[in-house]
């Protein structure tokens, strides 16, 4: 049984869930969400799978997901950047943002998410189960196809792209 870190608007733990059970009833849990870009200034966006519990078949950062009880929120970017797509880098800790959205198959993402940022020049070697495909694109250009179709994209990427845009920038 997979289980998420529930907490509360400070990110202080509360407790913890089964991971779809906190989908379901929209209780704010920790994520995080890595951000890898090359030397060429590109962002690796992910497609996510299909059989994705929700939002398949989406773009998105570079991977997402949430770490596990006990798990720092580092060492749960690191792992999850190796099992999704299959490389490792060093990361750093941008930024945290709190987002709340419902989908249409009743689950609802009510995330305190930490933002991680690392550098990759390599080729990625995406797990089928988790990614679907892979691109680099510069975020600038993403952030004008997320204004023209933003069907394509994720919640929380189309929530945090200025932010993150912002923070390279700084």
């Amino acid at each position: 049984m997979e289980e998420v870190i529930l907490v509360d608007e400070n990110d202080k733990q509360i407790g913890v869930s089964e991971k779809i059970k906190a989908h379901k009833e929209g209780k704010l849990h920790r994520a995080i969400s890595v951000f890898v870009m090359n030397s060429k200034d590109e962002l690796l966006l992910q497609k996510r799978a299909k059989n994705k519990y929700h939002s398949g078949e989406l773009w998105t950062n570079t991977c997402c997901s949430h770490p596990k009880p006990g798990e720092s929120t580092k060492d749960a970017a690191m792992r999850r950047l190796e099992e999704e797509m299959g490389f490792s880098c060093q990361l750093t800790e941008a930024f945290n943002f709190t987002y709340k959205v419902k989908f249409d198959n009743g689950l609802s993402e009510h995330e305190y998410d930490h933002v991680f940022v690392g550098r990759f020049d390599g080729k990625p070697k995406p797990n089928p189960d988790e990614v679907e495909d892979w691109k680099w694109i510069v975020s600038e250009k993403l952030r004008n196809d997320i204004v023209k179709h933003p069907e394509n994209y994720t919640y929380w990427l189309k929530a945090v792209i200025d932010r993150f845009i912002s923070y390279t920038k700084a």
